[in-house]
C-alpha cells in the first residue's frame, strides 16, 4: 500500500468530520415549499470555496434551468495527462419525520462509531470522499495533481428536476472528460469495494381517484355510496400478484441478475425486516433489486387517523414510483403503467393521471482502463478485491453524460454502505467507509494517470 497517502488520509479525518458537521447542518432540501432557498445557496457557496481552496479554479456556480445552482471547477493536469470528472450532490432529502430520529437531523452527531445527520452519507459524505482524496494527494504529492480535474457537486439531485442534466446538453463541452467519478453510491457491505455496475431508471405517475361531489356521512350513506379512497385502495392492490411479483401486463418481471449476490439474511438484516415478516417478489434478492421492476407507493392523500371524521371520501390521491432495469423503455414502462391504472379503476370511478419525469436505467462498460485502475486502487485501500453490484436507485444523470461523451468511462462509488438508512431517519456513515473510499479515490487518480498518460 502507499503508506504515505494512507498515512495522509488518516490524518485529514478530524478535519473531513469538521467539514461534514458545517455541510450537513445546511438543510440543503431543493424544495422552497419546504425549506427556504438560501439553504440550498449557502451549501453550494460552501462547496465551492472547499474546492477552491484545493487548487480548483473556474469555480462558479451554474444557474439550472430548474432555479438551483450547481457548483463547478477545473484544473488543467500535467502534458499529456487525461482528465477526470468528479461528480456528487449537495442536495438532500427531506428528514422526514424528524421526531424519529435519535438525535437532529441536520446536526452531525457521532454514536456507536457512525456520523449521524442528513446527508452524512448522501451526498455530503461524498463530498468529503472528493476532497479529502485531493488534500491528501497534496499532502504527499504537492500542487500538482497527476490528472487534470473537474467537479461538478449538483444542487437537486433528489428533486428529479433535471436541472444539471439539461444545463451540459446545452453546455456539452463542460463536463467533457475520460473518466467520470459519480461519487453517489457505495460499497455492497462495508469493508467489501464496490463498483456500481447497472442503475435502475425510475419513473412516477401521480394518480387522483374521485367517485362523488362531496364528502359523505358514513351512517346515512355508507353501504351504497362509492368510497375514492377504497377504490384508489383496490388499484393500489392491483399492481403486484400474491407473490408481490409486479404485476404490470408489458412489464417482464423475471429477469435474472448475473453478478455479486444478496444473501437473503444479509438483505433481511441491512433492510430491517421485522422477525416473521415474509419478503416480497420471488426469485433471488440480486434478481428483485437489480434485474427487474418494483413498485412503491411513494405517498397517498387521504384523512390522518388522527382527526378523521366519519366519512365516505369523495376523492383520493398516490403518488407511485416505477423502477425498471437496464433493457427495459422507461417511456414504454411509464405507458404500461399508466394503462394498468386507467384498467383497473373499479365501479367506473373518475381517474386523473399526472405523469412525472422519466430517468432511465443505466449499465456501465467495465472493461476499460478506468476500471482497471478502479480495482487496483480499491484491493490496494480495502486488501481485498474489488466486486461488481446493481444498485436499485436511480441517477437519470449517467445517462445524460454517456449520451454527450461516449468515450468516457464512468465510475460508480461512493461511501455508502446498506446500513447507511439513505432517504430514511437516522441516516449515517461509517468514518472508516469514507476514510478507505477516499484514500480509494486518491490511489484510483495516481493509478489511472500512470495508466493514460501519453
Amino acid at each position: 500500500m502507499s503508506q504515505p497517502l494512507a498515512d495522509a488520509v488518516r490524518s485529514l479525518m478530524d478535519r473531513a468530520r469538521t467539514d461534514l458537521a458545517e455541510l450537513v447542518a445546511f438543510q440543503s432540501v431543493a424544495d422552497p415549499r419546504q425549506f427556504p432557498v438560501e439553504e440550498c445557496q449557502k451549501a453550494a457557496h460552501w462547496v465551492a470555496e472547499a474546492f477552491a481552496a484545493e487548487g480548483l479554479t473556474g469555480i462558479r456556480l451554474l444557474d439550472t434551468p430548474d432555479g438551483t445552482q450547481s457548483v463547478y471547477g477545473e484544473l488543467p493536469g500535467p502534458e499529456g495527462a487525461p482528465t477526470v470528472l468528479l461528480y456528487s450532490h449537495y442536495d438532500v432529502q427531506p428528514p422526514l419525520d424528524e421526531s424519529g430520529w435519535d438525535s437532529p437531523a441536520f446536526e452531525l452527531t457521532e454514536r456507536d462509531g457512525r456520523w449521524y445527520g442528513r446527508g452524512a452519507a448522501d451526498c455530503k459524505g461524498n463530498i468529503l470522499m472528493h476532497l479529502t482524496a485531493l488534500r491528501a494527494l497534496r499532502q504527499v504529492y504537492g500542487d500538482d495533481y497527476p490528472v487534470g480535474l473537474k467537479i461538478i457537486v449538483e444542487g437537486s439531485e433528489e428533486q428529479g428536476t433535471g436541472g444539471l442534466e439539461r444545463y451540459a446538453e446545452a453546455h456539452p463541452e463542460l463536463l467533457t472528460a475520460d473518466a467520470i467519478v459519480i461519487g453517489d453510491t457505495g460499497n455492497f457491505a462495508a469493508g467489501l469495494p464496490t463498483v456500481t455496475a447497472s442503475l435502475r431508471g425510475m419513473t412516477v405517475v401521480e394518480a387522483s381517484v374521485t367517485t362523488l361531489a362531496g364528502n359523505l356521512h358514513s351512517g346515512a350513506f355508507g353501504g351504497a355510496a362509492p368510497d375514492a379512497l377504497q377504490s384508489l385502495i383496490k388499484v393500489l392492490a392491483s399492481l403486484h400478484d400474491e407473490n408481490g411479483d409486479v404485476a404490470v401486463a408489458g412489464l417482464a418481471a423475471d429477469q435474472t441478475w448475473e453478478g455479486v449476490q444478496y444473501p437473503e439474511e444479509q438483505f433481511r438484516a441491512d433492510a430491517k425486516v421485522l422477525d416473521g415478516v415474509a419478503l416480497t417478489g420471488t426469485g433471488s434478492i440480486s434478481d428483485r433489486l437489480w434485474a427487474r421492476p418494483s413498485v412503491t407507493v411513494l405517498g397517498i392523500d387521504a384523512p390522518p387517523v388522527i382527526g378523521a371524521t366519519s366519512s365516505v371520501q369523495a376523492a383520493a390521491k398516490a403518488l407511485i414510483s416505477l423502477r425498471v432495469p437496464p433493457g427495459t423503455d422507461t417511456g414504454a414502462a411509464q405507458d404500461a403503467l399508466v394503462a394498468h391504472l386507467e384498467a383497473q379503476v373499479p365501479l367506473g370511478a373518475r381517474l386523473t393521471l399526472q405523469r412525472h419525469g422519466n430517468g432511465a436505467p443505466f449499465r456501465a462498460d467495465t472493461t476499460g482502463p478506468a476500471y482497471e485502475a478502479m480495482g487496483e486502487a480499491m484491493a490496494e485501500a480495502f486488501g481485498t478485491a474489488m466486486v461488481a453490484a446493481g444498485e436499485g436507485g436511480s441517477i437519470p444523470l449517467c445517462n445524460t453524460l454517456r449520451s454527450l461523451y461516449p468515450q468516457a468511462e464512468i465510475v460508480l462509488v461512493g461511501v455508502e454502505d446498506p446500513t447507511t438508512q439513505i432517504h430514511a431517519v437516522n441516516e449515517s456513515v461509517d468514518p472508516q467507509e469514507l476514510e478507505r473510499m477516499a484514500l480509494t479515490e486518491a490511489l484510483f487518480l495516481r493509478r489511472y494517470a500512470e495508466l493514460r498518460t501519453v
